[in-house]
């Protein structure tokens, strides 16, 4: 590998049997120029010109950014290919870089992005919420930086994508969104307000992500007989209309339609909640 361009002390363009490419490594151009030779002993990571427009990306961020915050952001996502036993496609490398770029510069300013979706992100995708936590303490030792918990979330949610798009099941943001969203409309029609850090809470929120589990053809994976949907409408019947009025509130948001089988579950958890306050009137 012949290198063509330097981008910085870790990074540069190399021509491979007339194949473009930039390769990373440490340390992997120091004392190196232009037509030296790449030594394979140094190179960690290769990426091929599959995409002009995010290869180009890519040799941009890696010009451009401080080279410690490269380097932590490759710190990150080998900790969490490592932990989750994957290899994540390239594009991880620019989202995530670009993002920890964006938000220590806003950091750095005093300025903090509320994470609407934490605690959702905590209790939904947990192996991601630790990886999030572990690159926390890599900024702080690296960096001398101590970045907050919506931060972590931003940082979970990163590597999920990243997860999924290399073959893990799961969903994103727009699940963890909805089921934040028929939580507050459970609370709305139970009149009960609960704690985001609560047991009670984290209960819900396992509930309402197997309500809307399905398998890779679209299939509810807890899908309730028919006979057992017709007797709780019955049973149930407020806390039915209730969940059809939740339902309603989400459905056009996220274009998402629920099976009356789903319904009949969220009626019975809007059922529990409304018990639950009773008990503690009582």
């Amino acid at each position: 590998m012949k290198i063509k361009k330097i981008l910085n002390n870790n990074a540069v363009v190399v021509h491979d049997h007339g194949e473009e490419k930039i390769v990373m490594g440490s340390g992997i151009a120091f004392q190196k120029g232009k037509n030296d030779i790449v030594d394979p002993y140094r190179i960690e990571k290769v990426f091929i010109m599959d995409d002009p427009d995010q290869y180009g990306h890519l040799q941009e961020m890696l010009r451009t950014l401080p080279e410690e915050e490269i380097a932590v952001s490759e710190s990150i996502i080998s900790f969490a290919e490592n932990e989750l036993s994957v290899t994540f496609k390239k594009h991880i490398h620019i989202a995530l870089t670009d993002h920890l770029s964006f938000a220590l510069k806003r950091l750095s300013k005093g300025m903090v992005i509320q994470n609407t979706l934490l605690q959702e992100i905590r209790i939904l995708y947990p192996r991601e919420f630790q990886i999030g936590l572990h690159a926390k303490k890599i900024i702080r030792e690296k960096l001398n930086i101590e970045i907050p918990d919506d931060e972590v979330g931003y940082i979970a949610m990163h590597i999920h994508t990243a997860w999924v798009n290399a073959g893990a099941s799961g969903s994103g943001a727009d699940k963890a969104a909805l089921i934040r969203d028929i939580a507050e409309g459970v609370e709305r029609t139970a009149g009960v307000a609960m704690d985001r850090g609560s047991a009670t809470y984290e209960r819900l929120v396992n509930q309402l992500e197997n309500i809307l589990r399905s398998d890779e053809s679209g299939k509810l994976c807890n899908e309730l007989a028919p006979e057992i949907v017709r007797i709780a409408k019955e049973r149930y019947h407020t806390a039915y209309e209730q969940a059809k009025w939740v339902a309603a509130q989400v459905e056009e948001d996220y274009d998402y339609t629920f099976a009356d089988s789903q319904l009949v579950l969220i009626a019975m958890e809007i059922n529990r909640m409304d018990t639950r306050l009773k008990n503690m009137v009582n």
